[in-house]
């Protein structure tokens, strides 16, 4: 609640003291009633304990703060939201206790612009891993708190980090993350496993809260923000008539040079035959371009020296604002048509204008500089001071030969908005890529042993890497060249470098809303009315808070489902295999070691053969070596218990082999849905291991079949 306040408060500060957005007006009155234990509670409850917590125990009493302190909780992502989070967190006590866990994961560093939100960091943490300096920051908060910090992505990259067992543990999750994509890998994670998340994001001064509880609300990915509208290639290559498309090529001019080229070229030098063999497959533009770059590093834009490197740099300038407009203007010329006799240079295009190179311009040295030495870096060549110095460096540009250029009356020039790709395929790429191929073999023999280049990955936040230089002189020459306003370094990081603007009050905020919501969460027994989404803009200010929206509920016959249910088929042909088996030789998926679940996802269509959503079907997989690290009954398994038929009431109508030998397991179905053909199948052999199964009819019969297996096999088998 302070949290939340504060946030709402220091945004009100900021308003005073800067003048910009609107005060609040009248009075502001909030209040979570919701957050409270539903249970009636015994007065004892409330009683102090002589504890840092009493204050929160007189508002939700000590059962809730036990369950607060056992909680396996995981935080996935450090950042601004994630050190608010963690504040909050130690202060709560989430975690404390002795069966609880806190685990929190990150796989960024911090950068100097995270210090003005993210308070957990400091100077001097410059570089270290975000998630391991705030879970220090938070142990340092509350010295109990049991935490453990990750570097590790969430995704499906690190499934062996965070296996099923690991989901299967936890207790409720909260994202703190950046991106789309990782918001809805994380949702699907909660979605399998049945576990609440607790979602927000800010933007400046605007912030949103979601709450996804498994069975009472839809899941993230359920509804989706419309994408964001891009410009056309055509427009940010060739017709740009703002300052973004002159950042958005320049940033991509930059990674292709300087990350993509010499990663292309160290593909090809570890493994000459395999990427050639590559190429040669593909066949097609994209491949005649890779081979057409790494050719050229090894040819005419080869550098072995500094001066090589300043050369390249001046020809990259001739080539960007000179050359390519030239084509362009004599392309479409000014007075230029469409098809339909309208004006082709209409707005909102901008007619270009080639520029002339001169030593006297600083923004042109300062181009040059930055793409001399970041050239050098990639070909492993020493920097000399000289270039660092103005006057030194004019001399060395004023030496480079310029070579005169012909603009080509067959040149293409992409000027259709929905192509996605600048280059076209050609019926001679076969060809052209042979003869790349042909000539890559005959430069390569010309290199030193063991040569490699290195690629250069753009970092915005270090201003000595001459990173943001390049990319701020390549897009303020390319606005000269059209006429657009220029902008300064910081101006063009914040765009380049894709900031996302956040402030610590909307940070605040959000955070306070989706603790109060922890509450809920942690007590259980709270209806979908009792919680809450919020969107709020403190810059209005704006503050609205609804209930969530319940999941969609697909009907079918007489059966309900929703995307939090899971079903599993019967299928004749396939029952007396084994899971595991039928996931290899069907789906053809390797199955790792940490891998306990498998998803069967089904495809349906209605009558009028329209899509129908249906649950995932899951199963607990594997029989998971229980069957058989354990077995002292016997040396052999055989005849395991044939069909199971079970009838509405649940008894069971025949079982063959009843008295077979087998290891001594159970097999118990989820009760998952309501409806009246789920039956719970218990105690068929001698109980020592228990197996999951979740079982379900898809058809509206009077029985269906369960089985457990039909083969023999040693006690040894590895499955």
């Amino acid at each position: 609640m302070a949290a939340m306040f504060g946030g709402i408060v220091g945004q009100e500060v900021v308003k005073a003291c800067s003048g910009k957005f609107h005060p609040l007006f009248q009075f502001f009155y909030f209040d979570s009633v919701e957050s409270l234990p539903t249970e009636p509670l015994d007065p004892t409850d409330f009683r102090p304990l002589n504890s840092r917590y009493d204050a929160q125990i007189s508002v939700f009493g000590s059962n809730l703060q036990e369950k607060l302190e056992d909680a396996n909780v995981f935080i996935v992502g450090s950042g601004a939201l994630g050190c608010e989070f963690l504040k909050n967190i130690a202060l709560m006590g989430v975690s404390c206790g002795d069966q609880g866990k806190l685990t929190i994961t990150d796989d960024d560093v911090i950068e100097k612009s995270n210090l003005s939100r993210q308070f957990l960091f400091r100077d001097w943490n410059i570089g270290q891993a975000k998630s391991t300096v705030a879970a220090s920051a938070a142990a340092s908060i509350n010295p109990r708190l049991k935490i453990e910090a990750l570097q590790n992505r969430v995704g499906p990259e690190t499934e062996i980090v965070f296996d099923d067992t690991f989901w299967e543990n936890l207790t409720v999750v909260i994202n703190a993350l950046d991106n789309v994509n990782a918001r809805l890998y994380v949702d699907q994670r909660c979605l399998y496993f049945q576990k609440p998340l607790l979602e927000s994001g800010t933007l400046g001064a605007k912030c949103n809260t979601q709450m996804v509880i498994p069975h009472l609300t839809e899941n993230y990915g359920a509804s989706r923000d419309p994408p964001e509208k891009q410009a056309p290639m055509c427009t940010v290559h060739s017709f740009p008539h703002n300052i973004d498309h002159c950042l958005t090529w320049a940033r991509s001019e930059f990674e292709g040079l300087l990350e993509k080229t010499p990663a292309e070229v160290n593909a090809y030098l570890s493994n000459p035959v395999e990427y050639k063999t590559a190429q040669r497959n593909a066949g097609d533009a994209q491949a005649r371009d890779n081979l057409e770059r790494v050719l050229e590093c090894f040819e005419k834009e080869k550098c072995e020296t500094f001066q090589d490197c300043i050369t390249w740099a001046r020809l990259r300038f001739e080539d960007y604002f000179v050359n390519r407009v030239e084509q362009l203007i004599y392309t479409f010329p000014e007075d230029a048509a469409t098809s339909t006799g309208a004006p082709f240079w209409s707005a909102p295009k901008r007619f270009p204008y080639p520029l002339q190179f001169s030593t006297a311009d600083p923004s042109h040295l300062q181009f040059v500089m930055a793409a001399s030495i970041l050239r050098a870096e990639t070909f492993g060549i020493p920097i000399p001071d000289r270039v660092k110095h103005p006057k030194m460096l004019a001399e060395a540009v004023e030496k480079v030969i310029i070579p005169d250029f012909q603009s080509k009356k067959d040149a293409k020039i992409v000027t259709d908005e929905k192509a996605t790709a600048l280059s076209t395929a050609s019926v001679d790429d076969a060809a052209v890529i042979n003869e790349f191929i042909f000539k890559l073999e005959l430069c390569t023999e010309n290199l030193p042993q063991g040569f490699k280049m290195k690629p250069i990955r753009f970092e915005k936040d270090d201003d000595t890497n001459y990173h943001m230089d390049l990319i701020a002189g390549l897009a303020n020459m390319r606005a000269r060249n059209y006429s657009i306003p220029e902008v300064d370094k910081l101006k063009a990081k914040f765009i380049a470098g894709r900031i996302i603007p956040a402030i610590a009050t909307s940070t605040a905020m959000a955070t306070g809303l989706v603790c109060l919501e922890l509450y809920k969460a942690l007590d259980g027994g709270h209806k979908v009315e009792d919680y809450r989404n919020t969107f709020a803009n403190l810059a209005l200010p704006l503050f609205s808070m609804a209930e969530p929206v319940p999941p969609k509920v697909i009907k079918h016959s007489d059966m309900r489902w929703t995307v939090w249910d899971s079903m599993f088929p019967r299928h004749r042909v396939r029952m007396d295999k084994k899971v595991v088996d039928l996931a290899r030789e069907v789906a053809k998926a390797e199955l790792p070691p940490s891998r306990r679940h498998l998803d069967v996802v089904v495809a349906c269509e209605d009558d009028e053969d329209n899509d129908i959503d249906i649950p995932q079907c899951l199963r607990h997989l594997l029989w998971k070596r229980l069957l058989f690290a354990q077995n002292t009954n016997s040396g052999m398994v055989s005849n395991l218990p044939s069909p199971v038929r079970v009838g509405k009431e649940g008894k069971n109508t025949e079982i063959q082999n009843k008295e077979a030998s087998c290891p001594s397991f159970i097999i118990n179905s989820k009760l998952i849905t309501n409806s009246k053909y789920f039956t719970r199948l218990s105690n068929m052999c001698k109980p020592l291991e228990a197996i999951s199964m979740s079982l379900a009819p898809f058809m509206t019969s009077d029985s269906f079949n369960v089985i457990a297996s039909t083969k023999s096999f040693p006690s040894n088998h590895p499955n």
